[in-house]
């Protein structure tokens, strides 16, 4: 677990040495994407620390601005752990991830528009393109059983948006989700 933070953070601290040059050298600053900043449960489930995570979509698509809340419960990238050493959960399409996920919880558009804006956000992040179609390809086939499942989670009263965050790094989701008073809104 402490490896996948400070991976995070090595990155994150890259991609700011790499615009601050960027912006001395030419003047301009390039479009970098930072990985958001997330914390893992013990079990590989994440929460999200930032204040809220915006995607919105470019002129001409067609989709509703999404606006994750701090405090996210998501599993990132779902992502066979036998293939994270190509696609590890945090990778550049976290945040479009993020988002997807969000939207397959709250189900406030149809799966086929979020699976959409995960390609598009995907897009939007410099995903390269391969790796793009691959996980919008992956979700259109296999998405319905999590879409189905998040459904009958959130009627059956479970909430992924916590309000209180866990300070023993070793504890696991299913325990603290367990724990009276931890979330905010379903």
């Amino acid at each position: 677990m402490r490896a996948a933070i400070a991976d995070i953070n090595g990155h994150n601290e890259k991609i700011d040495r790499d615009l601050a040059r960027a912006v001395k050298e030419t003047g301009k600053a390039p479009l970098f994407v930072k990985i958001p900043k997330v914390t893992p449960f013990i079990d590989w489930d994440y929460y999200f620390l930032e204040d809220n995570l915006e995607w919105i979509p470019n002129q001409g698509q067609n989709f509703s601005a999404v606006e994750v809340p701090k405090g996210f419960v998501t599993d990132l990238a779902s992502v066979p752990a036998v293939l994270w050493s190509i696609f590890p959960k945090t990778g550049r399409y976290a945040y479009a991830a993020i988002a997807h996920d969000y939207l397959y919880w709250t189900q406030t558009v149809p799966r086929e528009e979020a699976d959409s804006v995960l390609k598009a956000a995907m897009e939007d992040a410099k995903v390269d393109p391969v790796s793009a179609v691959s996980f919008y390809a992956a979700v259109r086939t296999f998405g319905a059983s999590p879409w189905e499942h998040n459904r009958k989670a959130r009627e059956a009263g479970e909430a992924r948006v916590l309000v209180e965050f866990p300070s023993d790094r070793l504890i696991s989701w299913e325990t603290w989700r367990k724990r009276p008073g931890v979330f905010g809104q379903r």
